[in-house]
This record gives structure tokens, C-alpha cells and sequence, in this order.
């Protein structure tokens, strides 16, 4: 069986066969770096990353992008309430997004690109548009008519009547479906010079252009959580069709993490920090529990779930070691089942992947038992080869630290500006905001304390 993958456009599986031979191209929407990441955020960079990894099996050239939204009212509203300048604010939770990945095993893009790094491509799309006939320029800004693209609708099954942008109306709008590619610029906020007045891009804008700059008009697979298929990729696939791109050829979509049932989300209040987390279990045991469901299946987060999987994995480390001990050093190209190759055959069937990995782990503590070596070693290899694709090789993780250090560096970068900011406060007697301040530290897991020294922080766990 070849390569299976769950087509959101055609609501279908469809065998994956690249538009360039030996070339697979991959673009997934990274983070709106506006806070500290959270496993929600990062299960989409986890889930394409287990793609990659399994393309690259098969394919000699495997590029995937993965940009960086750094410009966005949240980002402005956040930088602002923090009284720090938005590219600040931006830059250094890019690093932190950066040192969640790293942390949690994700291989390096091929490229992330941020979106304030492009707006001459943005631009000449917006030109494209409007010669086409698809976009109109009005009081600054400038809009994609949903109207004028017959397909709009295709991607996320939504009705042109029934459809809503969630945007705040505009005087300038000709139809209130119609969604914003820039917007005019506003007093105190970022703007970049354009033919039609100064101004910011509009989220959706920013993809299309990024993702046809560096993998072209059409390339393999889009990729991304299911909150944005509407609008956000549904507005991605009209404005770069309506240019002329034939963008994505297959979409493929990430559920959530829940809390309590809801969506993992900031403004819910019910994240989970990977910061945190990574403060409670190692990063590989973290990586193996949320790349352990398939990536269209929710995760309900629980620490019980996460403490089953934490011994899963500990049984596969324990295993190896225990071979590495009796035999020595084991290779990591051992071959791989037919029963594990037909689960990620099978769009990306993690559970039956690592059901594999689990069966063959068993049959080498057998082998070890009856001191079969020659078996205990091939089982092993085998297992490292499996676990690798999945980026879960424990004798891959041996120097990686066991609290991830570099997330705790960009929390500790953070939280101590936070503190900065809570200590001016109170030299300018501003005491509810000093107070403020405080108050979402604690929200966040992290306990303040007064001293002669200046102000001590833990988090609630440590």
C-alpha cells in the first residue's frame, strides 16, 4: 500500500503522489507569537513533523515551511498592555515557540518565514487580485470579493450566504463576506508603504504569499489545526486561486487539545504551558504523548493519559537499554514492519504505529529472556528504526536534558520581564497594576515572592 492521506478538500483519502518526482512540499501555519506556547499550539508542528519524517523514507527532497504571524492585533494589543514595543514582544515569543519545537524533537523547517519579512510579495498578490478583478482598494484598505470567485466555499463546505469573516464591519466593505487583505494604518500601530495607502497585512494574506514564495503557485500539502479551515484556509485557497496559483493540493487538518472538553485556548483561560510541562516530564516522554493519538483524533488532556504514556515510553527505553547493557551499542536501521508501515501508509495511523513498536519491544524482552541475543539485537533495531520516524528513539534523547533547558530559558526571559514591569509599577506607586501583574503570573503557575533582594519566582510545581 502506498501513501494514504485524508484530503479535507475532497473529504476523502486520496494516495499521495507529489507534483515533482522525488520533491515533497509541505506548509504548515505556525504560530501567531502573541504568548507562551502551549501544547495546543504545538501539536499541528508535532503532527507534521511525524509527516516529514515518514516522507522522508521515500522521498529525497522533503521541504516543509513553517511561518511566523508576527504581526496581528492580538500581537499588538498584548505588546501594548505589556507597555513593550510589538516587535519586542513578537521576537521573543518567536523564541519561545522556537524552543518548544527544538525541545520537543521537531526537525528544523526548511524555512520560517515571518510574515513582517514579506510584504512585497503580499503586494504584488494584492495587484494580481485586483487586475483580476477579485479585489477592490477602499479608504486605505483593501478587500477579496467573495462573490467573484464562484469555488469560494469549497474547501470548508461553508454556504456564500451563510458565511460570517468574524470582522469588525468597515464602512469600506462592498459586501459584509467579503474579508480584509490589508488594512489602512491606524495611529501608533506598524504600517508598510503600498499603492493603495500605508498599513498592515491581513492574516490571511500573509500565508499565500508565503507559501508561494518559497514552495511556488502549487505545491504539495497544506497543513494546519481544524479551527482554520474556516476562514482562515478557505480565505488562503480563494485569494491564491482567484491569482491564478493552484496552491495546495491536498489539505490536511489537526484536531485539538481539549480542557475540560473545550479547545485548548488563551483567551479560554485552559492552557497548559509547555514550559511547564516540560518541568514535569521529559520532552521525549511529552513528544510520545501527543503524537501517540491519531493527529485528526482530539486529545483530552489529563494527567493520567499523560502518565500512561510516559510508561508506555519508559517500556521502550527500558527495553533498549536493557539490550545496549547485554549486547552493546544498537544500530537504528533495522527494518520496519509491514504492520507498522500500513499504519502510517494509512493517513499517519500513529496508534497502530506504535502498537508495532510495543509488539516488537515485547518479542525482544522475550528474546531476552531465553538469551537469544542475535533476536534481542534485531527487535532492538528494529524498534529504534520505528521510534525514529515518530522522533521518539529513546537512545536518540540520551544527552537531551530532562526538564527541557531551553524552554525554561525563554519562561525565565519572560516571566522576568513581567517582573521588570511589576517593579517600575511600583516605583511609580501604580499599584493596581503592580498588582495586576502579579495576578497573571499566579494565573500562569508561577508564585512571586518579595524579598530584600527583589522579587523571587517559582513555578507553582518546582
Amino acid at each position: 500500500m502506498s501513501l494514504h492521506l485524508y484530503d479535507t478538500a475532497s473529504r476523502s483519502m486520496r494516495e499521495f503522489v507529489p507534483q515533482v518526482s522525488g520533491t515533497a512540499s509541505i506548509y504548515v501555519c505556525g504560530a501567531t507569537v502573541q504568548g507562551v506556547p502551549h501544547i495546543g499550539h504545538v501539536r499541528s508542528g508535532l503532527n507534521f513533523d511525524v509527516l516529514r519524517r515518514w516522507l522522508q523514507r521515500t522521498y529525497e527532497d522533503v521541504r516543509l515551511v513553517r511561518n511566523v504571524t508576527d504581526i496581528d492585533d492580538k500581537i499588538l494589543t498584548k505588546a501594548a498592555d505589556h507597555g513593550r514595543p510589538w516587535w519586542e514582544w513578537a521576537y521573543a515569543h518567536e523564541r519561545a515557540f522556537e524552543d518548544a519545537y527544538t525541545a520537543l524533537g521537531c526537525l528544523p523547517p526548511s524555512y520560517a518565514p515571518r510574515a513582517t519579512g514579506h510584504v512585497t510579495q503580499m503586494v504584488d498578490l494584492m495587484r494580481r487580485l485586483i487586475d483580476r478583478g477579485h479585489a477592490y482598494a477602499a479608504n486605505g484598505d483593501v478587500y477579496f470579493s467573495v462573490t467573484s470567485f464562484p469555488e469560494y466555499g469549497a474547501l470548508s463546505g461553508q454556504k456564500p450566504d451563510e458565511v460570517h469573516q468574524g470582522e469588525s464591519a468597515a464602512t469600506g466593505k462592498r459586501d459584509p463576506r467579503d474579508f480584509t487583505l490589508w488594512k489602512a494604518a491606524k495611529p501608533g500601530e506598524p504600517s508598510w508603504p503600498t499603492p493603495w495607502g500605508p498599513g498592515r497585512p491581513g492574516w490571511h494574506l500573509e500565508c499565500s504569499a508565503m507559501a508561494t514564495e518559497y514552495l511556488g503557485g502549487t505545491f504539495d500539502v497544506h497543513g494546519g489545526g481544524i479551527d482554520l479551515i474556516f476562514p482562515h484556509h478557505e480565505n488562503e485557497q480563494a485569494q491564491s486561486r482567484a491569482a491564478g496559483d493552484g496552491f495546495a493540493r491536498y489539505w490536511m487538518h489537526n484536531a485539538w487539545v481539549t480542557l475540560s472538553g473545550e479547545k485548548m485556548s488563551k483567551s479560554l483561560g485552559n492552557t497548559v504551558a509547555i514550559p511547564t510541562l516540560l518541568e514535569q516530564v521529559r520532552a521525549a516522554e511529552l513528544r510520545y504523548y501527543l503524537v501517540g493519538p491519531h493527529y485528526r483524533s482530539t486529545i483530552e488532556f489529563s494527567r493520567e493519559a499523560l502518565d500512561e504514556a510516559v510508561s508506555a515510553y519508559r517500556r521502550i527505553e527500558s527495553f533498549l537499554r536493557r539490550v545496549v547493557e547485554r549486547t552493546g551499542a544498537v544500530g537504528d536501521r533495522g527494518a520496519l514492519p509491514d504492520a507498522f508501515v500500513a499504519a502510517l501508509d494509512d493517513d499517519l495511523g500513529t496508534p497502530g504505529a506504535l502498537a508495532a513498536i510495543h509488539r516488537r519491544v515485547r518479542e525482544g524482552n522475550t528474546a531476552l529472556e531465553a538469551a537469544d541475543d542475535l533476536a534481542a539485537r534485531a527487535a532492538a533495531e528494529s524498534v529504534r528504526a520505528m521510534a525514529d520516524v515518530l522522533g521518539v528513539d529513546p537512545l536518540k534523547w540520551t544527552d537531551a536534558p530532562a526538564g527541557g533547558s531551553g524552554s525554561r530559558k525563554a519562561l525565565t526571559a519572560l516571566v522576568e520581564h513581567v517582573l521588570e514591569e511589576r517593579v517600575k509599577a511600583r516605583k511609580e506607586k501604580d499599584f493596581a497594576r503592580a498588582d495586576a501583574l502579579r495576578d497573571r503570573l499566579l494565573q500562569a503557575g508561577i508564585a512571586v515572592e518579595d524579598t530584600p533582594d527583589g522579587p523571587q519566582w517559582t513555578l507553582k510545581d518546582d
